[in-house]
């Protein structure tokens, strides 16, 4: 284990994964909701670290032999982004009361977990960023891209740990019904916007 290189890959995938968009609304939602935030959290890391192993072992590779696959991606993750933004944005109009934490628990875990690998898993943007970014930057340290990889998927898993269980500090604010209504709003056009720049992308 080559540690200045695993320091690097922790900064990278800190770095790519801090902006907030559809996976981390929904790790932020979870984790004030206080309902499996856990295998939300692991999923997560779990999800980005077999896709930082697969940029850096086959990012050359998969190019090659799927051109298709970009395109399909995009379109693909810009409709389900639309449609979960709606969704949320429903929420929002609906809610007429505070979502108590004692609430948790409620939803269904399966329903929880499949809509949390889907906006991993169907997000262009996370492919963007772990296969292709972090996969490019990994041929910068040839014989070490294991290290690389390493601290990459670690940085995913603090972060999304941190997001997912450091939610509990803002459950006071999300006491009230109108921060929810702001927080769905917000996650609402935050998945919209990202699927306006996968669809102007192409």
């Amino acid at each position: 284990m080559n540690f200045p290189v695993f320091g690097t890959g922790l900064m990278m995938g800190l770095s790519l994964i801090v902006a907030i968009g559809a996976q981390n609304a929904f790790v932020l939602r979870q984790g004030l909701r206080n309902e499996h935030v856990f295998a939300v959290c692991l999923a997560c890391g779990l999800s980005d670290a077999v896709l930082i192993t697969l940029g850096v072992t086959s990012f050359r590779q998969i190019s090659a032999w799927l051109p298709w696959l970009d395109p399909a991606m995009r379109y693909g993750g810009a409709a389900f982004l639309i449609w979960y933004g709606g969704k949320s944005l429903y929420s929002a109009f609906r809610s007429s009361g505070a979502l108590a934490v004692q609430e948790a628990g409620l939803s269904n875990f399966r329903a929880t977990l499949a809509t949390c690998l889907a906006l991993t898993w169907l997000n262009p943007h996370v492919y963007l960023d772990t296969v292709m970014l972090l996969g490019t930057i990994s041929t910068r340290f040839p014989g070490y891209e294991v290290s690389f990889a390493s601290g990459a998927a670690t940085g995913s898993f603090l972060f999304f740990f941190s997001l997912g269980y450091g939610a509990t500090w803002l459950r006071p604010i999300f006491s009230k019904p109108a921060s929810w209504r702001i927080l769905e709003t917000l996650i609402t056009f935050t998945m919209w916007m990202i699927a306006f720049n996968l669809l102007r992308e192409m």
